[in-house]
């Protein structure tokens, strides 16, 4: 396949099994205004196999922590996944793939990924801090801890925005798991999951922080081994995508805030699901051209952040480059009942696509598909 770039060269593109490059329109119409040249975008998950074809050249330097703290012992560059087979690389590959070696193509291709290796409530506020300070303008958490949002999490988010960075995360793959960390933390964009028919995956859960919803069903990726697997479903690759779009937005719009980003995104969201917002898809679906190239008023609703707003309200003489979360936030570490921890990627495979071609064609004319 061709993409249709300013430059007219020949350049990978997508595998047919990505339904939603031709759902979103991504060669045709988003990468001639952009590819994510320019961002970096953190992903705080298993780490990343950097040395696999399909992410060589995209993966910088980052860092591994331990377990259950801080201690820093790699620099996020191998995949630590060993039950999923390469969780990280994964959501990597959705994000900047170069459509090399297994041919799966990321909707950002010239952003990069800074992996950091966490994996709990306890190196989450230190892997934030450590992605805002090296850089990244995106954070993406695919994952979630089973707890809902602790001050010190909290505390370390409202550092990430106060210094311009977007934070993404998924809203879980338990329906009885709802409002885990990080999605549930002020100011973070919670991600739910839909099909190629805008139909809310069975298993995306609810959330009264989720603000949009993305492809999450029969989304293949490419695993820490460097081979495709198709048909994986979880809330994990709705925010992966849903941060590849923000790499694109902060691109174009470089000199536009984060929360003005957010903002976009959310303005311009298809309303799917029950009519207005709701707890599975937020504000509705991603619409990335729309996204990039919609009339926006300045006065349009943001919810994401408005939340984080009503915290800062409560502590107005904190300075910026401090988060104001310790002095507001009340209540922390509350297990959430019923289910294990809400983790992105969802590996239940729903069995081989039959006809790409219609599913393809029906997702574009619903899902983002402009005239």
């Amino acid at each position: 396949m061709l993409c249709h770039a300013p430059t007219a060269l020949a350049a990978p593109g997508p595998r047919g099994e990505q339904w939603w490059f031709q759902a979103w329109e991504i060669q045709n119409k988003v990468w001639p205004i952009s590819r994510g040249r320019g961002v970096t975008v953190a992903l705080i998950d298993s780490g990343v196999q950097a040395d696999i074809t399909d992410l060589q050249g995209v993966v910088l330097p980052g860092i591994a922590y331990s377990e259950t703290g801080t201690q820093a012992r790699g620099d996020g560059r191998v995949d630590s996944d060993s039950e999923l087979g390469g969780h990280g690389t994964a959501m990597a590959t959705l994000i900047a793939g170069q459509g090399r070696g297994s041919r799966m193509m990321g909707v950002a291709p010239e952003s990069r990924i800074l992996p950091i290796q966490a994996s709990s409530q306890y190196n989450y506020p230190e892997a934030i801090r450590y992605a805002v300070d090296h850089g990244a303008k995106v954070i993406n958490f695919s994952e979630g801890v089973g707890y809902r949002c602790t001050d010190s999490i909290q505390d370390a988010v409202s550092y990430a925005i106060s210094n311009d960075v977007v934070i993404v995360a998924a809203s879980g793959n338990d329906p009885r798991e709802p409002d885990t960390a990080p999605g549930d933390c002020a100011g973070v964009l919670s991600v739910g999951a839909l099909s190629h028919d805008l139909k809310i995956w069975e298993k995306s859960a609810p959330g009264r922080n989720v603000m949009v919803a993305g492809p999450g069903v029969s989304v293949g990726a490419t695993m820490k081994d460097g081979r495709f697997r198709p048909n994986l479903n979880g809330t994990s690759q709705a925010a992966a995508l849903s941060s590849g779009v923000i790499a694109l937005m902060r691109s174009h719009y470089s000199a536009m805030s984060g929360r003005e980003v957010v903002q976009r995104l959310v303005a311009t969201a298809k309303d799917v699901g029950p009519k207005g917002w709701d707890k599975w898809t937020g504000n509705g679906a991603m619409i990335p051209y729309l996204a990039l190239t919609a009339e926006v008023p300045h006065n349009a609703r943001n919810p994401a952040y408005e939340k984080l707003d009503t915290l800062q309200g409560m502590a107005p003489d904190v300075p910026k480059t401090e988060s104001p979360a310790q002095h507001t936030r009340a209540v922390a570490n509350e297990k959430v009942q019923g289910g294990g921890s809400s983790t992105g990627l969802l590996l239940g495979i729903a069995g081989s696509v039959v006809g790409l071609a219609v599913i393809a064609f029906a997702a574009r004319r619903i899902m983002g598909r402009t005239r």
